[in-house]
């Protein structure tokens, strides 16, 4: 029985070998398979600034009428479309008023109909010599006032149906609602801040450039951009220098439209733009190689063996293109592995001293 036992102990130590070092092998050809090359490239010269996202459309939804808020429909994070009702505000004033207008247009109607009878009895005794023609004259023109009323009245009724037609607060267009600043219950002002709410399909990013950089980066033939948050780089649409600087810090703001759909963004997410503003040789990897610990950069170096080991490097500033220039740590020829975790993993241990 105790053999038995010991037989298949070793045999299950055997396979966790076997198995242990399969995973080796495939780990490593892996590691193989995705490396890049240290070399010197021409990359672009970038002048980087911070810079902040904020949404092409984002708007403050008002109220436009008088009256207690009565319902809402949504809250902070919901997502809206055009036209969905968001608000409602206590419509029985609003209700009153264009009923008041209704009443007014058929007191006009009433006057307008007594207006015309009576130019029409006007006329009718001019020619029978029983009346003047100035007295034809003064119906005709009461006639032409009550029609003027009739206008009037109908004009009113119609604001009140409008005003009444405030009290539904709809979107104005699709988005996300970032912020909500009534609840129900409160009074609504004209002008009283209800939901705001933006667009997240139409970003863009806003920097501010020292005035003597705005010639140059008019030039600049790439722009790009980088959220730290998301670790993300994206090319950007189109750029737009504003014809205006701030006096009080002599700096020029520039607007970077950035993709549509950009998922993760919303306003307020910091961000740093790069201009390309020239061309030099620079030796680089792509950042996709770089492994941060605490403040150590580093990369794993892969052999030509398939073997990883950790390397500390100094780098310099981003080169476009997910590229990032290494100013010591390695060697034009070496290649880096591109998926760090993958090459901590088989990375090759260090021997003790005396072995």
């Amino acid at each position: 029985m105790r053999g038995d036992r010991r037989a298949e102990r070793a045999i299950g130590i055997a396979l966790l070998l076997v198995a242990c070092a399969a995973h080796s092998v495939a780990a490593r050809a892996e590691v193989g398979a995705t490396t890049a090359l240290v070399e010197y490239r021409l990359v672009d010269l970038l002048y980087s600034t911070e810079a902040v996202v904020e949404a092409v459309k984002q708007s403050t939804v008002s109220a436009q009428v008088m009256g207690r808020v009565v319902e809402l429909r949504v809250d902070v994070g919901d997502r809206v479309k055009t036209g969905q009702v968001i608000a409602r505000i206590d419509q029985r004033e609003a209700q009153q008023q264009q009923l008041a207008s209704a009443a007014q247009v058929a007191q006009a109607q009433a006057n307008l109909e007594n207006a015309r009878l009576n130019v029409e009895r006007s006329r009718r005794l001019l020619q029978s010599n029983f009346v003047s023609q100035a007295a034809v004259d003064r119906a005709e023109t009461e006639y032409k006032a009550a029609e003027a009323q009739v206008r009037a009245a109908q004009a009113g009724s119609e604001q009140a149906s409008i005003s009444r037609g405030y009290t539904t607060v709809v979107a104005p267009y699709g988005g996300i609602v970032s912020a909500r600043h009534v609840e129900v219950g409160e009074m609504a002002s004209p002008g009283k801040a209800l939901i705001t709410t933006f667009d997240p399909a139409d970003m863009r990013v806003i920097a501010e450039v020292p005035q003597e950089r705005v010639p140059e980066l008019r030039n600049s033939g790439k722009v790009s951009v980088e959220i730290p948050s998301l670790n993300r780089w994206i090319s950007v649409k189109s750029t737009v220098i504003l014809p205006a600087a701030d006096p009080r810090t002599h700096t020029t703001r520039v607007r970077l439209t950035l993709p549509a759909d950009q998922s993760g963004l919303y306003p307020g997410v910091y961000a740093r733009a790069y201009f390309s503003v020239g061309q030099a040789r620079k030796m680089v990897v792509p950042m996709a190689a770089i492994v941060r610990r605490s403040e150590i950069s580093g990369v794993y170096v892969v052999s030509e063996k398939g073997a990883s080991s950790f390397r500390q490097v100094r780098l310099g500033e981003p080169a476009g293109d997910g590229l990032v220039e290494v100013l010591a740590g390695v060697s034009p020829g070496e290649r880096v592995a591109l998926e760090p975790l993958t090459a901590g993993m088989v990375e090759r241990p260090k021997r003790s001293p005396g072995s």
